[in-house]
């Protein structure tokens, strides 16, 4: 499994339940990436997307509520992150990807090979964040690519990190 995320310079990822940065060419890489695998969320991820399941992916929902998927279509319901792993390991894991948010990545970001982190260069408010990769033993920038820059003058990048201690889980 690998983790795909768009992160601010202090690591933040969003704020009530939005995306802090709208980046065009981020989107259309997290579309590319994952399109005909599986994506791994919790709700509130899932509940963020207005059009609701992703389209051309296998929606896997982590929850409590054994039940959301009878009121949401499209989607496979996990009730804790293990049982999403369960569920996904049918899948090639170099398909599966890990979507957010915090709490899952947190909990779930020791079992991936890689993450493909959006480096925006702003620093905005926010509420959630992710594990700052760069302070983590565990983990290796292993490329830098696409430096570019957003219509609204954001620089970004586009980096890979590499887990040097992944636990078993495919």
């Amino acid at each position: 499994m690998n983790a795909i995320v768009s992160v601010t310079q202090d690591w933040g990822i969003g704020k009530n339940n939005r995306l802090l940065v709208r980046n065009r060419e981020d989107m259309l890489r997290f579309k590319q990436l994952t399109m005909g695998g599986t994506v791994v969320m919790g709700r509130k991820t899932f509940e963020s997307f207005p059009a609701g399941p992703l389209k051309g992916r296998r929606n896997i929902v982590v929850t409590r509520d054994a039940h959301y998927a009878d009121a949401h279509p499209g989607i496979e319901c996990a009730t804790s992150p293990m049982e999403a792993l369960l569920l996904a390991k049918a899948d090639s894991a170099d398909k599966v990807w890990l979507i957010g948010g915090e709490s899952l990545y947190r909990e779930l970001l020791p079992y991936c090979e890689r993450c493909l982190v959006t480096r925006n260069q702003v620093s905005v408010p926010a509420d959630a964040y992710f594990p700052n990769l760069d302070e983590d033993s565990a983990w290796e920038l292993e490329c830098v690519e696409g430096s570019s820059q957003t219509p609204e003058g954001i620089p970004y990048d586009f980096a890979t990190y590499r887990n040097l201690d992944q636990r078993d889980s495919y």
